[in-house]
């Protein structure tokens, strides 16, 4: 049995954490709503679409995680938008409330993935980024915590909300969901280098 507090709200957490589909509607159960994110994935794996997954701090860190990972492991179109000379360009001239939106104008299609990764959900460069890859016609999921009315809650098709304010829980479950999806495509799908 563990005894460690700090362990014991992580796991209280994550059995609290929210999937939505949609605002609207929230999946009656955790298994539910990995099923639904695994299918979006898969959907976009099979129709080769592009997948972008993006945040600060943290998030980012998660997010250039996912990026090898689900090109590697799930065996999906990839992109980083991490590039250091491309974001230091777009943070130079554009401002950095603009450093994954202004490449998402020229690289985003209809049908690709955004996966925005933000603890607040209110990060101006997300949000910016959600409304690009939304007007381009992609399909937007939102990894948020803190406020369940933040901001990219409230524009994503899916999203998956983590009811604390602490960046480490918030941070971890999202990571844990992300590798948990990438896992079950690749068990289920293999590994093809």
């Amino acid at each position: 049995m563990i005894d460690n507090l700090y362990i014991k709200e992580l796991f209280e957490t994550l059995e609290n954490t929210e999937i939505w589909d949609g605002t609207a509607h929230k999946c009656e159960s955790y298994d539910a709503g990995i099923r639904l994110l695994v299918d979006t994935f898969t959907a976009h794996k099979e129709r080769q679409a592009w997948l972008f997954f993006i945040g600060n701090g943290g998030s980012s860190a998660i997010a250039s995680h996912m990026t090898a990972d689900y090109m590697k492991n799930g065996g999906m179109n990839t992109y980083s938008l991490y590039d250091n000379a491309v974001t230091t360009c777009m943070g130079n001239d554009y401002g950095y409330e603009a450093i994954f939106s202004r490449p998402m104008e020229f690289l985003v299609k209809e049908g690709d993935l955004v996966v925005a990764i933000s603890s607040s959900g209110n990060s101006p460069n997300i949000i910016a980024a959600i409304e690009t890859a939304k007007a381009k016609g992609a399909t937007v999921i939102t990894c948020t915590g803190f406020s369940p009315d933040n901001r990219a809650k409230q524009c994503g098709d899916l999203n998956i909300y983590v009811p604390s304010e602490k960046y480490g829980i918030v941070e971890s479950i999202h990571n844990m969901m992300l590798q948990q999806i990438v896992d079950t495509i690749m068990e289920r799908d293999g590994v093809k280098l």
